[in-house]
């Protein structure tokens, strides 16, 4: 488990486009936070965990779903998503599925 969120830390990081300097400023910590637990030095605390959460914008849910390599980006096509009218939403559905190759 620890492994998994020092490694969903660092693909969520990359994800955004920031690196561990900035994010651990952004979170209001030392140069080396972040690379403290991704490197296996440190875990986040509980509190810590939920700024993180917030940092990415996604859920504690959504940060340990493994299938969903990008949350913040699946969020907002979500968010667009709920914003449109019924067909609209079956298109965007048909679409999808035949991205993925299903019927």
């Amino acid at each position: 488990m620890e492994d998994f969120v020092r490694n969903r830390i660092t693909q969520l990081r990359i994800s955004k486009g920031v690196s561990e300097y900035k994010m651990s400023y952004d979170l209001g910590h030392s140069r080396s936070y972040i690379n403290n637990i991704t490197s296996g030095k440190a875990l986040p605390s509980l509190a810590e965990f939920f700024a993180i959460c917030e940092y990415f914008n996604i859920t504690p849910v959504e940060f340990f779903d493994a299938e969903i390599s990008n949350p913040y980006t699946a969020n907002k096509a979500f968010d667009i998503i709920k914003g449109l009218n019924e067909s609209d939403i079956e298109l965007i559905s048909l679409f999808a599925k035949r991205l993925k190759g299903l019927k």
